[in-house]
């Protein structure tokens, strides 16, 4: 090791050394938490970012620019983040996808909020958000994404707050200057429900390898297509659908009438999902078993929800963020008894193991260390 070498090393383990005296001595709890006090932007550890611009372009949505902490590593175009916000003196997370190019040069994020009437964080953000504000963020994630070496074309389909992800893609292959051919296709109730409306028609104007086509299923006039996703909507926008990759997000609707009919052609390798909703959970009148919740001494009769939904029920209040498979924040450990995952349907009986509780529903006596 050179004199140069022993030097960082030296730097760094004094650090490193120091930063853990520092932890040590802010007991019991952790030093971001003092440091949050003198300014929430300030930390070792703990990944935030500030609001610095709030643009809501349709009556239901709020596009928020945020400034990320040192900690950002950055995202691919496709990938989610969790942000959290305190709402009432409890934090919640939910997951968003940047909507903005991954080559951004300031290293912000955009993301856009479609407000839920019975959404916690996507209602806040929508009333509330204001330059200023500071949320909690994670790492990115998420294996949405265009692979390496571009396709040779490209069907973007999107619907809803579906939209932020597959933008993402457009904005960062043309900042690269991808030159394949893209269709994207954009779903919403009317003319008034697009987000980025102006954005896109700039970009199909300006560029002659881009085509965008609005359908609305609320509205008669207006737009390239009506109704509700179906074989004729393939067959009139992107003929050549079969020979190309596909990349879909949308609610429920959009994504299984796309999915079956991609796996009727035989095609199902063509096409690449993200899914912003909680997957829908059948629950039968034969459920049997008790949920056993050691840590709150609560017993519950199984009703064949999710496990998450049922220890709302009974009472608890577990951690979770999207509800949907995604962000692991509501893992628990199941001590014993067997669970199904409603998303992939494996069935698992080890003992004290971690699962998810919003993607998981008990098979007859479950135990739960919650």
């Amino acid at each position: 090791m050179t004199l140069q070498q022993k030097s960082r090393r030296s730097r760094f383990f004094g650090k490193f050394s120091a930063l853990s005296l520092f932890e040590a001595m802010a007991t019991p709890h952790e030093l971001d938490r003092y440091l949050e006090l003198v300014d929430p932007m300030t930390t070792v550890r703990d990944l935030r970012a500030e609001v610095v611009d709030v643009h809501r372009s349709t009556d239901d949505t709020v596009t928020l620019t945020l400034r990320p902490t040192w900690q950002w590593k950055g995202f691919e175009a496709g990938q989610f983040v969790q942000v959290g916000v305190v709402v009432d003196g409890v934090r919640h997370t939910r997951c968003y996808s940047p909507a903005c190019s991954q080559y951004r040069s300031d290293g912000h994020i955009e993301i856009t909020v479609k407000a839920h009437p019975d959404g916690v964080v996507s209602g806040y953000l929508h009333r509330e958000a204001r330059p200023g504000l500071v949320v909690g963020l994670s790492q990115a994630e998420g294996a949405f994404r265009v692979p390496t070496p571009r396709p040779e074309r490209l069907l973007l389909l999107s619907g809803g707050s579906g939209i932020t992800p597959v933008l993402s893609m457009l904005r960062s292959l043309l900042d690269e200057g991808c030159g394949s051919d893209i269709t994207f296709v954009h779903y919403a109730r009317t003319e008034r429900d697009v987000p980025y409306r102006r954005e896109l028609d700039d970009i199909a104007r300006t560029f002659d390898t881009v085509r965008k086509v609005y359908v609305y299923t609320e509205q008669d006039s207006g737009g390239d297509l009506h109704g509700h996703f179906g074989r004729e909507h393939l067959d009139a926008v992107a003929p050549w659908f079969a020979d190309a990759q596909t990349f879909l997000c949308g609610p429920p609707g959009l994504t299984k009438a796309v999915t079956d009919t991609y796996d009727g052609l035989g095609l199902a390798d063509r096409v690449h999902v993200e899914e912003f909703a909680a997957p829908a959970v059948a629950v039968t009148d034969d459920a049997d078993g008790q949920l056993t919740f050691s840590e709150s001494k609560v017993v519950a009769e199984n009703s064949g929800r999710t496990l998450l939904e049922q220890a709302e029920d009974a009472g608890l209040s577990p951690a979770y963020g999207c509800r949907m498979g995604i962000c692991f924040t509501c893992t628990s450990v199941k001590t014993s008894g067997c669970t199904k995952n409603v998303k992939t349907g494996e069935v698992d009986v080890e003992p004290d193991k971690e699962i998810q509780l919003c993607v998981s529903v008990p098979v007859g006596d479950v135990a739960l260390d919650i």
